[in-house]
């Protein structure tokens, strides 16, 4: 009698963690789409564009937004849109606003210019949303975004390396598939 409860009691312990580990974690395709919907959310902020990145991490029920934006008011649009999506329960923005610099100001404009009318890197700035994000901040660049081939990664680099007043270079393109 004293066995059959205590592997009863095991059993329901055991049920008792199984349910819990269900319930805390969260689905793939539900995460898949809350992810979905926050980069539709930050690649149609208004103010987002060439000189700004956003990136994101879903963590269950947490979004943490994160990288930088020229204007304050991409970073608060950015944290209020991805509020509002369903199944966001907490937004943790660590998104950093550039300080204002005319110095920075020329040198992401002719970091523009340099590096798009380089090659064929010009089809990376097409859209609403380009493919290449140009990061300039105290002189220093930064390249984030997605390119075809390694070849256009070098391209873009050598493009920004080129461009006066440029302290130094981070490239964080990444090779993937759109072009």
């Amino acid at each position: 009698m004293r066995t059959i409860k205590s592997r009863i009691a095991v059993m329901i312990g055991m049920l008792v963690l199984v349910a819990s580990v269900a319930l805390a974690a969260t689905p793939p395709a539900e995460q898949q789409r809350t992810m979905d919907k926050v980069r539709k959310e930050l690649v149609t902020l208004p103010y987002y564009g060439v000189f700004d990145n956003l990136e994101y991490r879903v963590e269950g029920g947490t979004v943490t937004l994160y990288g930088q934006v020229l204007k304050p008011i991409t970073r608060q649009d950015a944290e209020r849109r991805v509020a509002k999506i369903e199944g966001v329960d907490h937004v943790v923005n660590n998104i950093e606003v550039l300080p204002v610099s005319g110095f920075d100001d020329s040198i992401r404009a002719r970091a523009y210019r340099t590096i798009f009318r380089t090659g064929g890197l010009y089809r990376y700035a097409m859209g609403a949303n380009p493919s290449i994000h140009i990061i300039v901040k105290n002189g220093n660049v930064t390249l984030e975004g997605e390119v075809s081939n390694q070849m256009d990664s070098h391209l873009a680099n050598t493009a920004a390396s080129s461009v006066p007043g440029v302290f130094s270079i981070t490239n964080n393109l990444h090779v993937g598939s759109k072009s």
